[in-house]
């Protein structure tokens, strides 16, 4: 993990997918995630599911898409997308 990755004070950060998508007839050749704020985690963590959804949920709020866009996401693209939360959390998964 690079020193950018641990502590990421960014507002939002563009990560751009290796295996852009097509959801909906749009192409995403990247997102945009915004910093998480305690209500985001609050929302997830009180989502009926398995923990996976909760995290698509999470995902698909801080990077303004439809959570079909984040289950469409290559695994690859969906860990970058995880570790640019942990950044934001000043490298802590929760």
């Amino acid at each position: 993990m690079t020193d950018k990755t641990k502590n990421d004070m960014r507002l939002k950060a563009d990560i751009d997918l290796d295996f852009p998508i097509e959801v909906d007839g749009v192409k995403y050749p990247k997102l945009t995630m915004r910093r998480p704020k305690t209500k985001d985690s609050l929302k997830a963590a009180k989502f009926k599911g398995h923990d996976a959804d909760k995290g698509i949920l999470l995902l698909s709020d801080l990077c303004d898409v439809s959570p079909d866009v984040i289950e469409e996401l290559d695994e690859a693209d969906a860990k970058k997308l995880s570790d640019q939360l942990d950044a934001f959390r000043g490298g802590q998964s929760s």
